[in-house]
């Protein structure tokens, strides 16, 4: 699996967040919640949305553990903050390099591709990871969290 490496300007999101854990497992808690209200976000570009992790600053593999806490957010990209509807809340994925990698296959599987990125691709690469969020795109070819020909692109920031 090799990924594209590309730059991108800042991206502003409009979206739901919640401060979590991995072992708390409440991701479809909060894509329920932000899929019930998404379509209130205006200005926003194109149909994909984003499913994005900040984690705790200089965090590294071996201080990262289930029970280390981060924000997940389920949003949308926008080309404005003008109009932030009420609950929701917004931010700015920084610009910067990134390597993008495509896992195709349900989210159980996920932790498959994750693994290879971190401890295969990543030691044996040229780059390490950046302090700036991690984001999952979910376009036109994501059918679902079940769906074994679902595909999502995978956003690792790298300097």
């Amino acid at each position: 699996m090799k990924p594209k490496i590309i730059d991108i300007v800042d991206r502003k999101i409009i979206g739901v967040c919640l401060t979590t854990t991995f072992s708390a497992n409440d991701t479809s808690v909060l894509w329920r919640n932000f899929m019930a209200r998404h379509k209130e976000v205006s200005n926003r570009i194109g149909s994909h949305f984003y499913s994005l992790q900040k984690y705790p600053l200089d965090i590294n593999a071996e201080k990262f553990t289930p029970k280390t806490v981060f924000e997940r957010w389920a949003a949308v990209e926008v080309s404005s903050f003008d109009s932030v509807p009420h609950e929701m809340q917004k931010s700015v994925i920084e610009a910067g390099t990134y390597a993008v990698f495509i896992h195709k296959g349900p989210a159980a599987q996920f932790a498959e591709t994750f693994n290879y990125i971190h401890t295969t691709w990543l030691p044996n690469s040229i780059y390490e990871i950046d302090d700036r969020s991690h984001f999952e795109l979910l376009g036109d070819t994501y059918y679902g969290p079940n769906n074994p020909e679902s595909e999502e692109e995978i956003w690792l920031p790298i300097k």
